[in-house]
């Protein structure tokens, strides 16, 4: 890697995590940062705005615009520090014994700090085929941001040939990984002083049966181990993760809330799962909850939903990741991505590959190896190369 190389990824990486972009904040300063760097360069990108005008994805082209290219896509926002110890300020780089701590470092600013310190290899490459940029937000709370991008994209004349997504994966291939759909149920009680108990209608213990049936159905999904041994986790899972109820040991709880969650292999088994869950709540609990007084009842809503990813493992673009990263294996994982979405939104073949640990993502003292950030700097310097004679 050229000497100048690192420098610039570890200053890019400083800048970047130095933004307290968790995902319940504004990215708007970061994508400003980012794009008065790509101005000092040259380059414009097309700011894509939500709703609240709050948050912003950038969609980036160095080369020709009328060629189909390739995509190198990462996420700004990070998630929550609140409840972890760290050994130093969570927002502010620091490098200690080849690694470099910082929230996000991992997931996944250190992939976009190296993607913009290549930015002027691109350019002085002079592309025959296009690298796009796309940055994005709200990935961590179930890839919001990304899907108004990809509806731009999708109404432009060329479409990319294919997507990296830089995930952290050690620089590792990903084919594929689970799909996630999460719901939230609340259990609608009636309260009542608890020395009368039998009048009230507990929330929390109706909540409790559809925990018991989720419980049963995950074992049940343990027990269905997919024969594609590419997966970590080779199976399909199901878990209860939140509950909310109660206000005094001496009231019955008049709501209950729950959430869960499927994360599965299947393209769209994660929301078959939670459907089938649902329709049960509904048919076995709710009619005796409402037995006992007309208005208790569920009402059950969305949290979050994106399908698997299971990109075929002889498509040019995984003979492509291949090659650039110097290696022949590929892999499946259980946690999900971006990459999906391109797939099934914008119809962009998609592998999903990244410097650092999923094991160091959403941990205290999170941290990168700069051995990964310059792996990965190699591997878009020869996608560079690849681009500059196709």
């Amino acid at each position: 890697m050229p000497s100048q190389r690192p420098d610039r990824i570890r200053k890019l990486l400083t800048d970047l995590v130095a933004f307290d972009t968790v995902s319940d904040r504004s990215n708007l300063a970061l994508i400003a940062y980012i794009e008065s760097y790509l101005a000092s360069l040259g380059i414009s990108g097309q700011r894509i705005v939500d709703e609240t005008g709050q948050k912003a994805s950038l969609w980036v082209t160095i080369g020709p615009n009328d060629r189909p290219g390739f995509v190198l896509s990462g996420h700004t926002d990070v998630v929550p520090v609140a409840g972890q110890t760290w050994t130093h300020d969570p927002f502010k780089l620091i490098e200690r014994d080849g690694r470099l701590y910082g929230r996000g470092a991992t997931d996944m600013k250190g992939f976009v700090a190296v993607c913009l310190a290549m930015v002027p290899d691109m350019i002085e490459a002079r592309l025959k085929t296009p690298i796009h940029l796309a940055i994005s937000y709200d990935e961590e709370v179930g890839c919001v941001g990304v899907r108004p991008m990809l509806r731009e994209v999708a109404k432009r004349p060329v479409k990319p040939l294919g997507c990296f997504v830089g995930e952290p994966t050690e620089m590792k291939v990903i084919i594929g990984h689970k799909g996630k759909h999460g719901v939230r149920a609340t259990f609608r009680g009636l309260a009542r002083h608890s020395s009368i108990a039998p009048d009230g209608v507990n929330a929390i213990e109706y909540a409790a049966e559809l925990i018991t049936e989720i419980r049963r159905r995950a074992v049940q999904l343990a027990a269905r181990r997919s024969q594609d041994g590419l997966y970590d986790v080779p199976h399909s899972t199901l878990l209860t993760s939140i509950v909310h109820g109660g206000a005094a040991l001496n009231i019955v709880p008049d709501i209950c809330t729950v959430e869960f969650e499927c994360r599965g292999i299947g393209i769209t088994e994660s929301r078959e799962v939670t459907d089938a869950i649902v329709a049960w709540a509904k048919a076995e609990i709710e009619p005796a909850m409402k037995k006992r007084h007309s208005d208790c009842g569920i009402d059950f809503e969305e949290i979050l939903d994106y399908p698997a990813l299971d990109t075929q493992a002889d498509l040019a673009i995984v003979t492509l990741a291949k090659k650039l990263a110097g290696r022949n294996d590929h892999a499946k994982v259980a946690f999900g991505t971006e990459a999906s979405l391109f797939a099934s939104m914008a119809d962009i073949p998609s592998v999903v590959i990244g410097p650092g640990a999923i094991a160091q993502a959403h941990t205290p003292d999170e941290f990168v190896e700069m051995s990964e950030l310059e792996k990965c700097g190699d591997f878009v310097a020869r996608l560079i190369a690849h681009c500059a004679t196709a």
